[in-house]
C-alpha cells in the first residue's frame, strides 16, 4: 500500500474538541450498520472538506481504522488545503473507478494512525458515469469490511447530481449547513434527493453560528458550538 504524509494540520481549541467530540460521539450512536457516510451542503465553501477531515481525525484518535474519499471528481482542494504529499504513482478515485489501477493504488496509508485517504486522482468533466456503476458500489462495500468507517467528502449536492448518486450506495448523509445563508428551499430540495437515493439521513451540522444569533435557550438545549477561526460552528443533533 502507499503512504501519505499530511502536513497541514488544524489547530484546535478546548470547545472545537468538545463540538467534534459530541459529532462523532452521535455518530456512533447511530449503529453499527452505520458505516459509510456520505458529508455534502447545498453550496460550496460551507466547511464540507474541513470537517470531513476533522470526523475522520477524531475517529482515529478513538481507535477506529477510517478511510477518507475525495469524492470531489470535479473541483477539489483537499491535497493542497491539507499539503497531503503522495507517494507511489499519485493515482486516486478517478483512476480507479475508470479502471486504470487497482484499490491498493489508489489507497492511501497516511502518517495519521488509523487514516487512510483516497485523493480525488484527477479531475473528470462527467463523473456520473463512473460514480453510478457498478466498480462505486463495489468500492463502498469492500472498503465497508475493511475499515470502521469510511467518510465520502462528496461535492455540494446543491450544484451537482453526484453526491445524489454516491448516496446510494452509503449508509447515511450528513448535511453541512451555513447558519443564516443556506435556504429552507436548498435544504428541502437536497433533503429530496438524497431520500430518493435512499439514503438515510443521519442529521446536519451547522456551521458560522454567532453567538449573538443564538439564544442561551438554544445553546444549552439545542446546540454544541465551537469556533474555528473568526467562525463559529455547532452540530444539532436529529431527534
Amino acid at each position: 500500500m502507499n503512504k501519505a504524509t499530511i502536513s497541514k494540520h488544524n489547530v484546535n481549541d478546548y470547545a472545537m474538541t468538545e463540538a467534534l467530540n459530541t459529532v462523532c460521539g452521535n455518530l456512533l450512536f447511530t449503529g453499527q450498520q452505520n458505516k459509510t457516510i456520505l458529508l455534502t451542503s447545498c453550496t460550496k465553501g460551507e466547511g464540507k472538506s474541513y470537517l470531513s477531515m476533522e470526523i475522520t481525525e477524531n475517529l482515529a484518535h478513538r481507535g477506529l481504522k477510517v478511510a477518507l474519499i475525495d469524492a470531489d471528481l470535479r473541483r477539489s482542494n483537499f491535497t493542497k488545503n491539507y499539503g497531503v504529499k503522495l507517494g507511489g504513482e499519485k493515482q486516486g478515485l478517478a483512476h480507479y473507478l475508470a479502471g486504470y489501477c487497482k484499490l491498493e493504488d489508489a489507497l492511501y496509508e497516511t502518517d495519521i494512525d488509523g487514516v487512510y485517504v483516497i485523493p480525488n486522482g484527477r479531475y473528470v468533466a462527467n463523473p456520473v458515469p463512473l460514480i453510478s456503476g457498478p466498480v462505486f458500489a463495489d468500492l463502498m462495500k469492500t472498503l465497508s469490511k475493511e475499515f470502521d468507517y469510511v467518510i465520502v467528502d462528496a461535492p455540494p449536492i446543491g450544484l451537482v447530481v453526484d453526491a445524489a448518486e454516491m448516496a446510494h450506495y452509503c449508509d447515511g448523509t450528513i448535511f453541512v449547513i451555513t447558519y443564516n445563508q443556506t435556504r429552507r428551499r436548498e435544504l428541502a430540495d437536497a433533503k429530496e434527493q438524497i431520500e430518493k437515493s435512499g439514503c438515510r439521513i443521519l442529521g446536519g451540522i451547522i456551521n458560522q453560528v454567532t453567538f449573538e444569533g443564538i439564544s442561551s435557550k438554544k445553546y444549552y438545549y439545542r446546540y454544541y458550538y465551537t469556533k474555528y477561526g473568526d467562525e463559529y460552528y455547532s452540530y444539532k443533533s436529529r431527534k
